[in-house]
């Protein structure tokens, strides 16, 4: 038994310290890739490589759009605008070099125009460049598209010159200031080029101060979990707030990704479209909105005949299942005669037509009453003609106020005679 008990605890402890092992494989602790960054041990390093095909996902970024990054918790793509600025994009460069990152920078033709040697530096030193236009506009969202066009094909044209290859030109777009425009997507997307918003900013356009900037970088992140985290390469505020941003990122576990486009010799990383939701539904979380309805294109547009009585059960084996008299109702319209028009004619001012309204029910009534009352010569009706008895009534005695009041009510209460002319107009 002590020697059994021996044995289990031994496995046990292997068992143990081989799970450690391969959590501390699967977590990838920053000091592992650290060890990729030569001279700085304690650089934050690069974590891995995402491959995206513009095509399959042409929108991202959840400030604007349904679609992110397909990015695991913990993770951030760093990007940069409006460079290149030698006096500031040179420090931004030198700081993510010490600390071996990756980030991707969305470089504005003007620039690329006037520093063409910070374009070139760029991608020495493996950073992905996009574009972000010609001149900055901040109209994009209710300029022409034949002016947006003109901005886009500048924008490329200036960083692709600057470049010693330019096939290093990511098909990347930020549009400046993130105003959208969907003519301005419709038309970027059809070209191959990748939308870009991003999960969220740090103000560093603002003027606030280098450690507003630190703030807010981190306190979205944090409440975002992951995701693309916008900065500018051409503010002094930006350049003293990123030492400061990776600090951070790296004493709260947050890994660094880069992001590469897909090509003939390096296809995209495989991911399945719930990857791209920044927080991807789950059996426990209600769905917010009713998923929409698939629009159908349906091969045929003709209608079809609508089913006659006689093709069902029409065929002579199936005719014994049929009953009788549903056989014999098959031919019923044909054997029943057309009514004549007499049949509906009803005479005008008729009885009949005065009682199938509810309002002329009492009138029609009295019409026929009084047509079976004898009339005096003069039309009124005639008195009923009685001897007087010596046993007649006596009068009947005056009415005191409340009699005649009663009365009143009676006489106002009986029916006027009605004309029939009146009748047949109302009618």
């Amino acid at each position: 038994m002590i020697g059994s008990s021996v044995v289990l605890r031994t496995r046990s402890w292997i068992v143990l310290c081989l799970g450690g092992f391969l959590g501390l494989l699967t977590t990838a602790s920053p000091a592992a890739f650290a060890a990729n960054c030569p001279g700085h041990p304690d650089a934050l390093g690069t974590s891995r490589t995402l491959v995206v095909d513009p095509r399959e996902h042409p929108r991202i970024g959840t400030m604007q759009y349904r679609e992110t990054l397909p990015l695991k918790d913990h993770e951030v793509v760093l990007t940069f605008d409006d460079g290149p600025l030698p006096k500031y994009s040179n420090q931004v460069l030198q700081i993510l070099a010490d600390e071996c990152i990756k980030a991707t920078f969305f470089i504005i033709g003007q620039q690329a125009k006037a520093n063409p040697e910070g374009v070139r530096k760029l991608v020495a030193a493996g950073h992905t460049v996009g574009t972000h236009s010609m001149d900055h506009p901040l109209t994009f969202d209710r300029m022409p598209i034949e002016k947006a066009e003109a901005e886009i094909n500048g924008g490329i044209a200036w960083t692709s010159a600057a470049m010693t290859d330019p096939s290093k030109l990511a098909p990347f777009f930020r549009i400046p200031g993130l105003m959208r425009a969907e003519g301005v997507e419709n038309l970027l997307i059809s070209r191959g080029i990748q939308v870009w918003s991003a999960d969220f900013p740090a103000d560093d356009w603002r003027h606030v101060s280098s450690d507003r900037v630190y703030q807010l970088a981190i306190q979205r992140l944090e409440a975002k979990g992951k995701g693309i985290l916008l900065l500018h390469d051409i503010q002094a505020r930006t350049v003293a707030a990123l030492p400061k941003i990776i600090r951070d990122l790296k004493a709260r576990g947050y890994r660094i990704v880069h992001v590469v486009p897909a090509s003939a010799d390096q296809p995209a990383t495989p991911t399945t479209p719930v990857e791209w939701l920044l927080h991807p539904p789950t059996e426990t979380t209600p769905i917010a909105r009713w998923p929409s309805v698939p629009n159908f294109v349906f091969t045929q547009t003709g209608t079809l005949p609508a089913p006659a009585l006689a093709d069902l059960n029409a065929q002579t084996r199936h005719q014994p299942l049929l009953p009788r008299r549903t056989k014999a109702l098959t031919d019923v319209a044909t054997t029943l005669p057309v009514p004549g028009r007499d049949l509906f004619a009803i005479p005008e001012g008729s009885i009949d037509v005065l009682l199938s309204t509810t309002l002329s029910r009492r009138a029609a009534t009295r019409l026929a009453i009084a047509a079976e009352t004898p009339r005096g010569p003069k039309g009124k009706p005639a008195k009923p003609q009685g001897r007087r008895t010596a046993h007649a009534a006596p009068a009947a005695p005056k009415q005191t106020r409340i009699g005649q009041a009663g009365s009143r009510q009676a006489k106002s209460a009986a029916p006027r005679p009605t004309h029939v002319a009146g009748l047949k107009k109302r009618a």
